[in-house]
This record gives C-alpha cells, structure tokens and sequence, in this order.
C-alpha cells in the first residue's frame, strides 16, 4: 500500500503551453487517496509565492470527498445541523435568505472556490437588484441592514465549513459588510400616549392589552403568550417565559423565550396589579390576553400589530411599529431615572450595555442632567463669579495638564 502523502505536499512543472503548474496535497478520500489543488502562473517566481501562501493557508487542513459539495448544498446541511438549537422562526428566517438571495447567485459554486470577491460582489448586487418583488413605492434593492443580516448568516455557515475542515479558511472574514443605517427611534411622547389611551379607553380588552404592553415593554410574541399562572398578585410580580411565534406552514406554537435572560420575572406598577386582578376576575381562559373569538387561544402577534395601527390611525398619531411600544417603555423608564442595569433585567437584555447603546439619545439627555446638577453645585460651592475650569487668580481659562 503506498504511503500515504502528508497535506502541503506538492510538485510543480512547466506546462506544455509555457505556464507553471503546481499542486499541493489538501486531504484525503475515504481509501486514502489524495485530494489535490491545482495553481497556475505565468513564471516560476510567481507559481512558488501562490504555492506558499496555499501551503500556510491548508497547514492543519485535511479536506475530505464532502468538501468538493457546492456552497448551495453545504448551506442547506449546515441549516440542517442548526435545527436543534435555533428557534423555528429563526432557522426559517435563514433559510428564506439563503433561498431567495444566496444560492440563485452563488449556490453551484464548490465550497472550496468561494473567494472574498464572490462574496463582495453578492453584497453589492442584492444592494442594487435584491429584492424579490419590489413594490412601486420601494426601490430595487435591499436595505444596508437585510444585507449585513444576509452576511452575518453566511459567515456563521461558512466558519462551521471551516471547523468542519471542509474549507482552509472563511472568505467572509475578509468582507467588509454594509454598514447598518441606524433610523431614529419612534416613540410615543407623554402627550401622544394620553391621546393613545384615552382613545382606546372604551375598549376594555385592548385598553388592558396596550396599557400593560406600555407599563412592562414586553415583546409583541412575549405579552401575547402571557398565561394566568405567570401573575403573582400577592408579590405584584410578572414571569416571563415564553414567546409565541408562527413554524413553518403558520401554525402559532409558544416557545422558550429569545435568550436566557428573557425569561425573568419583573415587578408590575400597583396600576398594572390592579388592572389584571379585574381583568383575571371576569376571565374564563387560561391566556391573560386570549384570541377575541377563541378564549382557549392566546392573542395572535399579528391581530395585535394590525389593531396598533388601527388605533393609531384613527387617533391622528405617528404610524410606529409595535416594537416601538417598547422603545416607549424603555425610554420614558430611563427619562425618569430607571438605571440601566434595572432597565436591562425588565426588557430581558443579556447585558446593560446594550440597553445603554440602544438608547444613548435618552442616556445623552441623562448626561446633561447629570452636568447641570453638578455644574450648580460646583457653581454654589465655588461662587458664581468662579467656573471650575478657569483659574482663581487669573481669570483665565486654565490649560490642560
């Protein structure tokens, strides 16, 4: 039996049509065979620097039979092996884009072919002429942020192809993806949400359902799959922990809740007490909030969203998305000195600082605050003629050490 070839071994020859050619060992087949690269170059000079850098760049790397499959087909077994820890609507949000804009323009290419270019060009093709079925109003291609989403997606398959050793290196690690344009945040001002709840005051159902949403900030899947049993009356206390969300074909299920640190149990305001115990007394279903028509079902995510815009529209008011009741919430929570870290636990944020990035237009007004009240209190402490950064003696704006 011949012995078997280490990976980065190689040979080179020139070819009958004046080019070099070289190739290096880059795995093995089942029965041991081995799996070559072929490079190409005009001289022997330039043939030795590519066949150095793919020699570094498969160092450790023994690539199998698997890694001639197309990008395409690894896509679909890497979504595949992701079935077991993403939620359903995840895993079918990654599977639309890699259908609808990966593999149409890049899934016959080999695994192994995929270069930074392929992937640069993708990008700046689903920014021009991505979308699938634009409407007149909305322009050809796809948003900076549905493109970042799209790259982050394929980079995580593309890093398991790495582990996997099925590719020597992550081409997406060399791609600079679209930047994401941030929009400003809608919210409701105070004025606007006593318009809001004063016109939806006669309709008890969802006066109950949007003042709780405004008072807790929950998620729309999150206040939707609330069930009596997750209300503590006597602590005042709500548990978090469950989300509905829809599988694939539509069917409405309840799941774990987004992250660890999304089921949490946070303390209502005594008006949200009150307004559930009366709501819980007069209540024949175990759902807080149950479907109109069906009291045995909970409330569907999407009744809930075209109500909002009902409300909204016949009140005169901002067309924001539910998700803006939440930015709301957390707002007016921070305006009125909830600390982040508090903030973070209520909203079921993984860390504070992402509550504070989130929401640095209300941090920054915070900070201005802040710099008034110790500004007035230097100022009283100091006298009034005298600024704390201007010398005692001179008057003159003090230069920095």
């Amino acid at each position: 039996m011949a012995k078997r070839r280490p990976s980065g071994d190689g040979m080179v020859r020139k070819r009958d049509d004046g080019r070099w050619e070289g190739r290096i060992v880059v795995g093995h087949k089942e029965n041991g065979d081995s799996i070559f690269r072929y490079i190409y170059a005009d001289n022997q000079k330039e043939l030795t620097a590519k066949l150095r850098q793919n020699i570094d760049a498969y160092q450790g790397i023994d690539l199998t039979e698997q890694s001639k499959m197309t990008l395409g087909e690894w896509l679909d077994t890497w979504l595949e092996q992701m079935a077991v820890t993403l939620r359903p609507g995840t895993l079918e949000h990654y599977r639309r884009d890699m259908e609808n804009h990966v593999k149409p323009r890049l899934g016959a290419k080999p695994l192994t072919q995929l270069t930074v270019a392929d992937l640069r060009k993708l990008y700046e093709t689903l920014k021009q002429n991505g979308r699938m079925k634009p409407r007149s109003s909305q322009s050809s291609g796809l948003s900076s942020t549905t493109v970042h989403g799209i790259h982050t997606t394929l980079h995580h398959a593309l890093k398991a192809a790495r582990d996997q050793g099925l590719i020597p290196v992550n081409p997406a690690d060399e791609v600079e993806p679209p930047k994401v344009i941030h929009q400003p945040m809608k919210i409701l001002t105070e004025e606007q949400l006593n318009i809001f709840l004063t016109a939806i005051k006669a309709d008890e159902f969802w006066y109950d359902f949007f003042y709780t949403e405004l008072t807790t900030g929950l998620r729309r899947g999150e206040i939707c799959g609330l069930m009596w049993t997750d209300l503590d009356e006597r602590s005042g206390t709500l548990k978090v922990c469950r989300t509905l969300h829809r599988e694939k074909g539509g069917r409405l299920v309840a799941g774990d809740t987004k992250t660890y640190a999304g089921t949490r149990k946070i303390v209502l305001p005594p008006s949200t007490v009150e307004l559930l115990r009366e709501r819980k007394r007069k209540s024949f279903s175990p759902w807080i909030f149950h479907d109109p028509l069906r009291p045995e079902a909970p409330m569907n995510p999407d009744s809930a969203y075209r109500q909002l815009k009902k409300f909204l529209s016949a009140a005169g008011l901002p067309n924001i998305r539910f998700h803006d009741l939440r930015h709301t919430f957390s707002t007016h929570a921070l305006s009125s000195g909830v600390d982040a870290k508090t903030l973070a636990g209520i909203l079921g944020h993984t860390k504070a600082s992402f509550t504070l990035d989130t929401y640095t237009h209300t941090t920054g007004d915070m900070q201005r605050r802040a710099a008034d009240i110790v500004g007035g209190f230097l100022t009283a402490y100091l006298g009034k003629e005298m600024k704390p950064w201007q010398n005692a003696e001179s008057g003159e704006t003090a230069a920095s050490a």
